[in-house]
């Protein structure tokens, strides 16, 4: 059953009749940040609370890497030449992140809510790769290595190998808001309480990702698509590629959150991010406590208990500085309410 947007605490741009048209942000020059979220981005779209995007994503590599891996000239995208050739206040992260877009209405304090609706494959390509000092055994792999991995869209598999087909699951490795101003510009690559780089794959098509806003507007940012990934991501890349998605933002005056949390279909998720993976652990197991005491109307005890029964932590990243954790609780343990989205169970205060 589709949610209504008109009720208490969130701002919508409209509550009922037909809804607008979706909008569109493809990555230019001009409407993409090269490495950093900041508080200080120039918005590259305004939009009303509850309006649609849909946003084209680049990879994060190089005309020059990619050809050097085999790919021929012609399937460069020509806004990845544009934009790695003229933008050049970049850093001090690495990835192309489309945006930032400022949503009216949202002020900090409240949680930006992004309904990730769709996402589709842009290239018929993805690349994995390591290099010395990166991933999570650089003393093992002291050279580089690139491979490029033909994706199969029809029948959503990447050819890693002649006998090895990956299934596909798409989604964006890296999706936040701008930090508090005095934060100043932050890498693109570790993920925080702005989530950014999160990498985490169970946020695909259909899922909701809860992310506290700092500033006005939120800035949020999209990139770092991935056809696929396993749990920790342990050489630093996943199956690499460029991706087009559709995202629906609610502005949620109704819920003050710390970390990010998300839902999918199937799952409330809560997340940790640590440069200790124990504590990284602890504030995901925490988040997940305080998630079913406040919108399951658990006592903090029966909380612990059913995190230890039938919740899941996960490993989401190793290899980002900053290590990642999310917890997992089925919604098909409760027999009432279980099954939908926020609302009855929506992830925060």
């Amino acid at each position: 059953m589709k949610r209504l947007l008109a009720i208490a605490g969130v701002v919508s741009a409209s509550a009922v009749g037909a809804a607008p048209p979706i909008k569109m942000l493809e990555p230019t020059p001009s409407t993409v940040v090269y490495g950093y979220y900041s508080a200080a981005a120039k918005p590259a779209m305004r939009i009303q609370a509850g309006e649609t995007v849909r946003i084209h994503t680049l990879l994060t590599s190089t005309p020059a890497r990619l050809e050097g891996a085999g790919v021929s000239k012609d399937q460069i995208e020509p806004a990845l030449r544009d934009i790695v050739d003229n933008v050049k206040d970049r850093g001090p992260g690495g990835h192309i992140l489309t945006g930032p877009i400022f949503i009216e209405g949202a002020e900090p304090g409240d949680v930006l809510e992004v309904r990730v609706q769709a996402i589709k494959l842009a290239i018929p390509y993805a690349y994995n790769a390591f290099s010395p000092g990166r991933g999570f055994l650089p003393q093992d792999f002291p050279d580089s290595r690139m491979k490029i991995i033909p994706l199969d869209e029809k029948r959503m598999v990447g050819h890693f190998a002649d006998n090895i087909e990956i299934p596909l699951r798409p989604f964006f490795g890296s999706m936040g808001v701008a930090p508090a101003p005095a934060a100043g510009r932050i890498s693109s690559s570790p993920p925080g309480k702005h989530a950014g780089n999160l990498d985490n794959k169970d946020l695909v098509a259909g899922s909701t990702l809860y992310i506290p806003v700092n500033v006005p507007g939120a800035l949020f940012e999209v990139g770092d698509g991935h056809a696929g990934q396993g749990d920790g991501e342990v050489d630093i890349t996943a199956l690499e590629t460029s991706l087009v998605g559709t995202f629906q933002f609610v502005v949620r005056k109704d819920m003050h959150l710390t970390w990010p949390r998300a839902e999918t279909p199937t799952h409330w998720i809560t997340m940790g991010i640590d440069d200790n993976l124990g504590e990284a652990a602890k504030i995901a197991t925490r988040e997940m406590i305080e998630f079913l005491t406040t919108s399951r109307n658990m006592t903090r005890e029966d909380a612990y208990m059913l995190t230890s029964v039938a919740g899941d932590l996960a490993i989401t990243q190793l290899v980002d500085g900053p290590m990642g954790v999310h917890a997992k609780m089925p919604k098909a343990i409760f027999k009432s309410g279980g099954s939908g989205r926020s609302g009855s169970g929506k992830p925060g205060k």
